[in-house]
Formats: C-alpha cells, sequence, structure tokens
C-alpha cells in the first residue's frame, strides 16, 4: 500500500467515526419483512423515492407475497400496481424474470451472496448490496446516488463509475465498517450534502472535504 493509500484509508475511517457520532442510528428507508420484500422494494426504488414505493409495496406484497407468487403475475396486474414508481413496465418485466430466476435456480429462497444476487434478472450490484448486507450480513458497500456524490466531493474515489467506486471503497474501509459506512454516507447525502445546495457550514467533516477547494 502506497503512503497516499494510506493517508485515504486513515481520512476516510475519521469520516466514518465522525459520521457514525452525526448519525446513531441510520436505517433503510425501504419498508420491507424479508429479504425478498426489500430485493423488489430495492428494484421498484430506481428512478423512484422510498416513500412512493413503500406507499405500493403493502398492496404488492399483499398479492405476490412471495418469488413463486411473483413469478406468475401477469405484466398487467403488476403494471397497474406499481405504476407510480415510474418506468414501470420495465421493472414488471424485471420483477417478474428475477422471481421466476428464483424459482427455477435458487428453489424460490434468496442467495446470499452478492455474485449469485447480481445473475437475477434486473439485479444490479447495487441492489445485491443491499440485499447482502441487510438482510444476510455480508460487508456491502451500497453505491447509490446519495453514496456517489457524497464519496466523491470527500475526495474518497478516484471514479464515477458506480461499479468502481464500489471497488474503491472496498479496499480503504474494512469489511467490518463497510454496511455502516454505507448507511451514513447515504444518511449525510440525505440531509446534509445535498446535490443542489450542500450544507457545508453544517458538515460536520467539513474539514476533511476538498470539496469547496475543487467545486465537485
Amino acid at each position: 500500500m502506497t503512503i497516499s493509500e494510506k493517508e485515504n484509508r486513515k481520512r476516510a475511517l475519521k469520516i466514518f467515526q465522525i459520521l457514525e457520532k452525526e448519525y446513531p442510528n441510520p436505517h433503510p428507508l425501504l419498508d420491507f419483512n424479508n429479504p425478498f420484500e426489500l430485493l423488489i422494494a430495492t428494484m421498484l426504488a430506481a428512478q423512484c423515492t422510498d416513500e412512493q414505493v413503500n406507499k405500493i409495496t403493502p398492496v404488492l406484497f399483499k398479492q405476490y407475497p412471495d418469488p413463486g407468487r411473483m413469478a406468475e403475475a401477469g405484466s398487467e396486474e403488476l403494471e397497474d400496481i406499481i405504476h407510480s414508481t415510474g418506468f414501470y413496465r420495465q421493472k414488471a418485466k424485471s420483477i417478474i424474470r428475477a422471481s421466476r430466476a428464483l424459482v427455477d435456480n435458487f428453489n424460490g429462497k434468496l442467495p446470499e451472496s452478492i455474485d449469485d444476487l447480481v445473475t437475477l434478472p434486473g439485479v444490479g450490484r447495487k441492489t445485491a448490496n443491499v440485499v447482502a448486507g441487510h438482510c444476510f450480513g455480508i460487508p456491502a458497500v451500497m453505491v447509490d446516488t446519495h453514496f456517489k456524490r457524497v464519496t466523491t466531493r470527500l475526495g474518497l474515489c478516484s471514479s464515477k463509475q458506480p461499479d468502481k467506486i464500489e471497488a474503491e471503497i472496498r479496499i480503504i474501509i474494512p469489511d467490518e465498517n463497510k454496511t455502516m459506512f454505507s448507511l451514513v454516507v447515504n444518511f449525510h447525502g440525505r440531509y446534509c450534502c445535498k446535490a443542489k445546495k450542500p450544507m457545508c457550514k453544517d458538515c460536520q467533516v467539513e474539514m476533511l472535504c476538498p470539496y469547496l477547494d475543487k467545486n465537485i
């Protein structure tokens, strides 16, 4: 490890320690009762707010509570339920195909590894990390828009591509902190380091952030 890598890891851990105190109870904002529900809710949350997804999932999971039922869902019926989440046709297609893959390839149960989860149609690494981290205790780096924005502004990543951001963060954050790091950074992006008007004067990690100098 080079000196710069060591310094970046040291700074990342300091940022984590500060944000962990700032957000002592970070948690998923999507409502779910089991891994399958979180998988589907996360797929629906693409280009949609968590709040809107939470409004429709009670109806969705009452009608289609497991992969077997969801795999047999009619496209039009599913589209009607998830219409308000946007991109509903593509989402419905992906949800049905992913459910069928769970039934055919995994006996109707969600696999625990990220590598297996990403084999499901419509499931990328972000969704796989969300499920693996929150449901199976696997060290997860969840790169959503908030995480991408904050880690870029903090100078913790040199890339702006989600998969590469995940790889870079996995190097500098220890396994035991990865999932919690993802959560506190997400919360910081939601409530302080906002996209249009970051609240730099109120930011607890401002002294560790190059954003004002580089205007990232």
